[in-house]
């Protein structure tokens, strides 16, 4: 082995790229990925020679990620019904940004809005935010190669290396706190928060980032995403709906087409969150994703499906329903929720009421009208509106009834879940469109519990029709423009100017 030294080393760094004035968003755009390949391909050079020859240069290596930055002087009006695309007060505004290629359709109009509606120069140039070396590779398997052979701890004096303290949450939850002197924040998150979620997406899904659709299903049945996959392909052998292709976990891709067979190799090991994207122009498809079961997952798969700013989220699952006059097999959409999830009490307080939206409530009773083909004063005898209770707890069954009773009577639940309190929450903290619909799959309380043999058949039509009704609710919001979609009850009075 070599025979590491742990002396100050000089920086080497590419030459600064400084902040040059844009009116156009295309050509901002090319900026941000001019300066990120450059530098990303600066430190994976380095690095590769570095793992080549096995000797410890006398420099450390350096590169940063490129920024966006708008000055803007005056007090000047914009259309109020906007929710987004423009700053709140006069000053100095910065976001960092990673993998812009990926997010180019995205930084296009988040640009474009901000040179409409103030009428200034978006810059764009280098910021003083290094790039980790693990975030430049797309495959983290030469970082963990170093490892085994005893030079990873080197690691740290030769490369920068991912920094929680540049990659919390503190933009969305409204408790950054800059310097005097220092920009606001004009994104939801910093470029060192994104990478780290685009990597967590791989790990947990099995999916590359770039296949996630802005539309996406969250459930906790396989079953669910059969019945997704076996409509998908049929969808796509027919050549309907717009879209192209099917992606699987592996990467494995299914293009349109009635003799289409499936490209690449399917993982030797299931993922722990499993998801399936059903492509179309624009990332305009559907995505859907297997959560498993309870409250960590969901608010762990949302954190970082989150930093792709998806259009819409819903959860489609079961829960027990708390009404004599429920049925097996009755839909639940949630206006309200009863947060004892107790994941996400220290990022959003389960004081702050999570309010439903009106486009995404509308496109769910218009879809489960047009699936079951029940509309009206009928459709009350299939779906119920009201509170849902999500608990932490699976065998809630098993406590005392009194102090749990009380509290879902007072609280007037209609049912009681483990995930979508939490998907819902987490929407609103990162301010993407929430909602869920659930279907009743046990009456606890009732001395129906969720045993084999217990469904009927009108059960089992439901949970057919279920997935269908989810796609259709996707299907009508993304026919809505995304700035009426977007809806302001998502916005605080202190706010990035970026969706």
């Amino acid at each position: 082995m070599p025979d590491f030294d742990h002396t100050v080393r000089p920086t080497r760094q590419p030459p600064f790229m400084p902040f040059t004035g844009f009116m156009e968003a295309e050509a901002a755009v090319q900026r941000l990925i001019e300066i990120y390949a450059r530098n990303t391909a600066f430190i994976r050079d380095a690095f590769g020679a570095f793992v080549r020859s096995q000797q410890m240069p006398d420099h450390r290596v350096r590169a940063c990620y490129p920024a966006i930055r708008i000055r803007v002087t005056s007090h000047q009006e914009v259309d109020s019904r906007l929710s987004y695309g423009h700053v709140v007060e006069p000053g100095i505004y910065m976001t960092t940004v990673t993998q812009p290629a990926l997010y180019a359709d995205y930084l296009r109009e988040q640009i474009g809005l901000l040179i409409d509606n103030h009428g200034v120069p978006v810059e764009i140039g280098e910021s003083d935010t290094p790039i980790p070396l693990h975030f430049t590779l797309t495959d983290g398997a030469y970082v963990e190669g170093v490892y085994p052979d005893g030079s990873g701890h080197v690691l740290r004096d030769l490369f920068d290396v991912p920094d929680l303290a540049v990659m919390d949450d503190a933009i969305v939850n409204g408790t950054w706190k800059g310097r005097p002197d220092s920009p606001r924040p004009l994104g939801p998150f910093t470029a060192p928060r994104v990478d780290y979620s685009l990597h967590r997406l791989q790990h947990y899904t099995a999916t590359a980032p770039q296949y996630f659709q802005h539309f996406v299903l969250f459930t906790n049945y396989q079953f669910y995403v059969d019945a997704f996959c076996v409509w998908a392909r049929d969808t796509l052998a027919r050549g309907e709906g717009g879209y192209t292709a099917l992606v699987e976990p592996g990467n494995v891709i299914t293009v349109a087409g009635a003799d289409a067979q499936p490209q690449g190799a399917t993982p030797t090991r299931t993922p722990q969150m499993p998801s399936y994207h059903l492509l179309r122009e624009g990332h305009s498809g559907i995505t859907v994703v297997n959560i498993g079961v309870g409250p960590a997952n969901a608010k762990t798969i949302t954190d970082h499906v989150a930093v792709l700013r998806p259009s819409a989220w819903l959860m489609l699952g079961h829960c027990a329903g708390l009404r004599t006059t429920q049925r097996l097999g009755d839909y639940v959409l949630a206006h309200g929720y009863v947060r004892e999830d107790h994941v996400l009490d220290d990022d959003l307080p389960t004081w702050v009421p999570v309010p439903p939206l009106a486009e995404i409530q509308v496109a769910l009773e218009q879809a489960v009208a047009e699936v079951s083909g029940v509309s009206g004063w009928e459709l009350k005898r299939i779906m119920r509106t009201g509170t849902v209770a999500t608990t932490d707890n699976r065998n809630w069954e098993l406590r005392d009834h009194d102090e749990p009773v009380q509290r879902l009577s007072q609280s007037r639940a209609i049912a009681l879940d483990m995930e979508s309190a939490t998907i819902a929450a987490n929407g609103f903290r990162f301010r993407v469109p929430y909602g869920t619909l659930l279907c009743v799959s046990d009456k606890p309380l009732h001395g129906e519990l969720k045993l084999p043999g217990m469904s009927s058949e009108f059960y089992r039509t439901q949970v057919g029709q279920h997935l269908h009704i989810g796609i259709r609710a996707l299907e009508l919001l993304r026919e809505m423009p995304e700035a009426r979609l977007h809806s302001r009850k998502l916005r605080s009075f202190l706010e990035t100017a970026f969706k």
